[in-house]
């Protein structure tokens, strides 16, 4: 009897012995599944606003651009027809090379001024380099509204801008009644804006380049302009690729300055005709909705191909290495 009776004892204990390593392994399984599934629980939030408010529009716009949408009655299948009728418009034509040459001009502008004052202001070549760096973000701070009526004085013929010129002795401009003059209009704002930001974000990549190379280049005798050149600009690649897309990607969005700089974006002769305000104007002046939402798709396309076209030119995936 003690035998079967020890012999019972020792197969309770490894059974509740098994039980208990089965449990414990069905908990670290649910601890596992819970770790696994605690990122996408977290992402769902967004996940389903960015299907909401993104995805979605943005499969209803491209299928918008092959109706005639006529709202309550219904829509009507046209193909490409709405494609056709854009490309037929000469405002079309208008506002995509206004586009062009303000997106190629804020390039020109918003890269190589801001990299040379932050390179300034990294390297201790500036007064009170804090206070610096504040007053050059204050304008992003601004609203965008406030400061286009305020630019809308500032350029008017008896604005700030030409009493600037009359008392250096140059010929006043008629900033806002000219279309030669719409675009550098544009680009004053775009500078005024836009400079401190991206001389920031450029600041911020200056930080992660260890002051050892720029000695060592000083011992070996180099100059700022050499030290620029051939450490700061390669070692900034990434942070320039990046500055460069959004200022592609905010160029060909431009809509809000035009509108407000002249009144309902009428500027003259149409010299300030952005794609934004167009589809804009197409939409909900027109009321054409299947040829402002061909407008927008062919939009996005051109913005990401000229993205694109930006990365592989500034040595794409090679580059952010």
């Amino acid at each position: 009897m003690t035998t079967a009776a020890a012999e019972d004892s020792r197969t309770a204990a490894d059974t509740k012995a098994s039980g208990a390593v089965k449990a414990d392994v069905g908990r670290r399984r649910f601890s596992l599944l819970d770790a696994r599934l605690a990122p996408y629980v977290f992402l769902l939030p967004f996940m389903a606003v960015f299907v909401v408010f993104r995805v979605w529009p943005l499969v209803t716009a491209v299928e918008m651009s092959f109706q005639d949408v006529k709202g309550l009655q219904g829509n009507d299948w046209v193909g490409l027809e709405n494609y056709q009728a854009i490309f037929e418009n000469p405002r079309f034509m208008v506002a995509l090379s206004n586009t062009f040459v303000y997106t190629i001009m804020t390039l020109i502008i918003l890269i190589p001024i801001p990299l040379a004052l932050a390179a300034l202001l990294d390297r201790g070549r500036t007064y009170k380099p804090l206070a610096w760096r504040v007053s050059m973000f204050i304008p992003a701070l601004a609203s965008l509204v406030v400061a286009s009526f305020i630019f809308r004085v500032i350029l008017s013929e008896n604005g700030l801008m030409n009493e600037a010129l009359s008392a250096l002795g140059l010929p006043t401009q008629p900033w806002l009644t000219s279309a030669s003059l719409a675009i550098p209009s544009l680009l004053i704002i775009a500078t005024w804006r836009w400079v401190g930001v991206n001389m920031l974000y450029f600041n911020s990549g200056l930080v992660n380049i260890s002051r050892e190379l720029y000695e060592a280049a000083a011992i070996d005798g180099a100059k700022a302009t050499q030290m620029f050149r051939h450490i700061t600009v390669p070692l900034m690649r990434p942070t320039i690729i990046f500055v460069l897309i959004i200022s592609v990607i905010g160029g060909f969005q431009l809509f809000v300055e035009p509108f407000l700089l002249w009144s309902s974006g009428n500027s003259p002769q149409g010299g300030g005709l952005s794609m934004g305000l167009l589809i804009y104007r197409t939409a909900f002046t027109s009321a054409k909705f299947g040829d402002a939402a061909a407008m927008g798709v062919v939009l996005a396309v051109i913005i990401f191909v000229v993205s694109l076209i930006v990365f592989r030119l500034a040595g794409g995936t090679k580059a952010l290495r």
